[in-house]
């Protein structure tokens, strides 16, 4: 992509998040949304593979129609009400089009379905701004609205993200599926804290973000997509394999690394709020997805030497910007606490 163009989206991006995180107006927030739509697209089918195209197209159609309900919210709030103000939004059938609208926007379970068919069709660092990047300005909107929102919907969608996040996960191959479903799954963690306590569900997406950053850079500068590829992986920067298999076990949550901060915090809050049924529930479904996460760590660990495996070794990668990027950031995530 020419290098103009892609400055260009990029900016459009950042313009986009900002106008919505920093409105107050239903409207300026709608119209951050619909930049930020139309500026990712070219980077998805950037390899005009058709198989990003789909993507593009899928990605599309989706977020097209969750703001269109996310417009149609604000209008049905502003009828009743006279209120355009964010924090004003207060009837009842509102809330319930706007929880709609941002579960889709941000793929919690009912609407999950081309999450994965959007992340497997688009390179690894579009993947990584669609994973991260892209999901901050409907959190942000979740996040103004948690005060009027309801509490057993949101419940609901979050114990149904974390159940089929884990499950549809196990079944699968390519890498960037996994993370998808692995982004499922901890976006349930999130929706289901962030009307008790807004800043801890802020807390644990922006840890998400930095795990899933380092995760998404390493895999990039070693050009894995696949678990097979991943096996053959340490020829190419073998202490990038190492930290890469601490910052999967850091995503799947286990102690004393980064990831599992945010889940012991989110589950001491549910117990403050006598929902201790619930944060047993979801502690237990997110055992599903940290079987993926150990069989990623696995195909990460079983190859770094002295083993050794039946498949071709592949050449050392040179990039030391990239290589850099990613050892700095992974370092930056399991040095949090």
């Amino acid at each position: 992509m020419n290098p103009q163009a892609n400055l260009i989206f990029i900016i459009s991006l950042l313009l986009g998040t900002t106008i919505t995180i920093s409105s107050n107006h239903w409207i300026m927030a709608w119209t951050g949304l619909e930049i930020n739509t139309l500026a990712i697209l070219p980077l998805i089918s950037k390899s005009h593979h058709p198989r990003a195209i789909e993507a593009a197209t899928k990605y599309f159609l989706t977020q097209a129609a969750a703001s269109t309900l996310v417009l149609f919210s604000s209008m049905t709030n502003a009828w009743h009400t006279g209120q355009w103000d964010i924090t004003q939004l207060t009837h009842p059938m509102s809330c319930l089009i706007l929880t709609s609208a941002i579960a889709m926007k941000l793929g919690l379970v009912p609407f999950h379905f081309w999450f994965p068919e959007v992340l497997q069709g688009s390179p690894l660092i579009t993947g990584l701004l669609l994973s991260t990047f892209m999901k901050l300005p409907p959190i942000t909107l979740l996040y103004m609205t948690s005060a009027s929102l309801n509490p057993a919907l949101l419940t609901t969608l979050a114990i149904l993200s974390t159940a089929l996040g884990g499950w549809m996960g196990l079944n699968q191959t390519q890498i960037r599926k996994i993370l998808a479903f692995s982004s499922i799954s901890h976006l349930g963690w999130m929706t289901v804290i962030i009307i008790y306590n807004p800043k801890l569900a802020l807390l644990n997406f922006y840890l998400y973000a930095m795990m899933t950053a380092s995760i998404f850079l390493t895999l990039n500068t070693m050009k894995v997509l696949k678990l097979s590829t991943l096996m053959t992986a340490w020829t190419k920067i073998p202490p990038l394999n190492a930290m890469l298999l601490l910052a999967l076990l850091s995503l799947a949550g286990l102690p004393p690394l980064t990831g599992f901060l945010p889940k012991w915090l989110i589950i001491q809050e549910l117990t403050k709020q006598d929902m201790a049924p619930t944060a047993t529930l979801i502690s237990l479904l997110s055992l599903l997805s940290l079987f993926f996460y150990v069989r990623l760590a696995y195909c990460t660990a079983i190859t770094l030497p002295p083993h050794t495996t039946n498949h071709m070794k592949q050449w050392r990668t040179k990039k030391p910007t990239s290589v850099m990027i990613a050892v700095l950031t992974t370092m930056t995530v399991m040095l949090l606490p």
